[in-house]
């Protein structure tokens, strides 16, 4: 029994010996790999700036309705002034919106080119014809997605985020030329 028992313990040692420094090397080779196409597939640079876009889309939205709930109690609209603080924006001094929302910082280099006047706050565009009662709220948008998307793809330098009286409505346009109030929009 006492020879068995050393024969087994001698044999087992070889069987359990673990991975080699090669196997583990090529394992995480190939787990590297595997995150750079990852990386590469995901765009998070892009995944970013269509977040931001989101929150502007909302906020040029509530913005928008805010404008409405303004001309429905005010009975008209205000002037294209440019505010710099939004604290002084009419629409949180009459109490149609609590606080004005912020803009997601563009990167370096991009614009949000508003003619002036027609700057509310925070780099939200606001223009008004106020013999045709007509207002536009907007915003450019960043994403490589916005751009490209529908009829503009590769036509279009410009992708707008717009909420229109005279529409009735906010979505996405394309146009190179910054939005206007008495513009009837297609929207994408």
């Amino acid at each position: 029994m006492v020879t068995l028992n050393y024969t087994y313990r001698k044999n087992m040692k070889f069987i359990s010996k673990g991975f080699t420094l090669i196997e583990l090397l090529i394992v995480i080779a190939v787990l590297g790999i595997l995150a750079a196409v990852v990386l590469v597939a995901i765009d998070p640079i892009e995944q970013l700036a269509r977040g931001r876009d989101a929150g502007r889309k909302t906020s040029v939205g509530q913005l928008g309705r805010a404008l409405q709930a303004y001309y429905t109690v005010q009975g008209t609209y205000f002037a294209a002034v440019s505010w710099t603080a939004a604290a002084t924006n009419p629409l949180v001094v009459t109490g149609e919106i609590r606080s004005f929302p912020s803009n997601p910082a563009f990167p370096a280099g991009v614009t949000v080119p508003c003619t002036s006047p027609g700057v509310l706050a925070n780099n939200y565009c606001y223009k008004v014809d106020l013999t045709t009662v007509q207002v536009v709220v907007y915003t450019r948008m960043e994403s490589r997605v916005e751009r490209n998307k529908g009829t503009c793809a590769g036509v279009i330098t410009d992708t707008w985020y717009v909420y229109s009286t005279l529409d009735g409505r906010s979505g996405t346009i394309c146009q190179t030329a910054e939005p206007a109030p008495n513009t009837s929009y297609t929207y994408f």
